[in-house]
């Protein structure tokens, strides 16, 4: 089952044309990572897909059901229930996000509680759970600042899991963090994929990319230039762009 789809995606900022035309597929249980340049379009995709940005046009689907439809006129119209798409998927920042005058535990139990209003109870047990799980079951009255990067990203992750999103979505997660403190978050993140958790994962982490996807997407200029299992773009390049970029990292 298709838990998101996107097709012919356009968003332009002014006269620069971000996405032009991009479509792609994100099944259940599978984990899609997408690479490319600065300025390719990535995160605008990532954000489009969270509707943090508006599209000036394409198709967004979530489980079946439309987001973005066109009118009769032909005009693109967002759903009037964003509410319940915005249930579906969880999204991690590059820089945490997390609220630095709330502990740890009430940061990850605060959307939980307020936006799904459930039972504090039962969030606060599930939240503590959760925490252990990722190794920071000693930090849960701990405040953001008394917290590493690592740590810190972690607790971001724990909080968009306390939603129990269908899909989730990280946007370059290490990249605000030094080397030591990335294989911690990314650790994290594979043992996620073993559990086959739906993610989307923005990396510029290549060996990382290569080893937790079932899937990678490489976009360039604002479309998807090449896209296979890990083996065909890393080990099979058919696309000579595709080549490039893989040289430069790899140099």
């Amino acid at each position: 089952m298709n838990v998101l789809k996107m097709t012919d995606i356009k968003k332009s900022f002014g006269d620069n044309e971000v996405l032009k035309g991009v479509s792609l597929t994100v099944d259940e249980g599978e984990v899609v990572s997408i690479i490319g340049s600065s300025g390719g379009g990535k995160s605008t995709l990532l954000r489009c897909a969270t509707l943090l940005e508006t599209v000036d046009g394409g198709i967004i689907t979530y489980m079946g059901d439309d987001v973005t439809y066109y009118n009769a006129k032909g005009k693109l119209c967002y759903s009037k229930d964003l509410k319940k798409f915005k249930r579906v998927f969880g999204l991690v920042f590059q820089n945490f996000n997390l609220f630095p005058h709330f502990s740890v535990l009430k940061n990850v139990m605060d959307a939980p509680v307020s936006v799904l209003g459930r039972d504090k109870k039962e969030v606060r047990e599930e939240c503590l759970a959760l925490l252990n799980k990722m190794g920071l079951g000693d930090k849960a009255k701990a405040y953001p600042c008394e917290l590493s990067g690592g740590q810190q990203q972690r607790v971001s992750i724990v909080r968009a899991l306390a939603m129990k999103p269908d899909i989730l979505f990280f946007d370059e997660p290490t990249s605000a963090l030094d080397p030591e403190l990335t294989g911690e978050v990314l650790k994290v993140i594979k043992s996620l994929a073993e559990e086959k958790m739906t993610m989307v994962i923005v990396t510029h982490e290549m060996a990382f990319a290569r080893a937790v996807s079932d899937r990678v997407i490489f976009i360039d200029n604002g479309i998807i230039v090449e896209e296979g299992t890990p083996d065909d773009i890393f080990g099979n390049t058919k696309n000579e762009r595709t080549r490039q970029f893989l040289q430069n990292y790899n140099n």
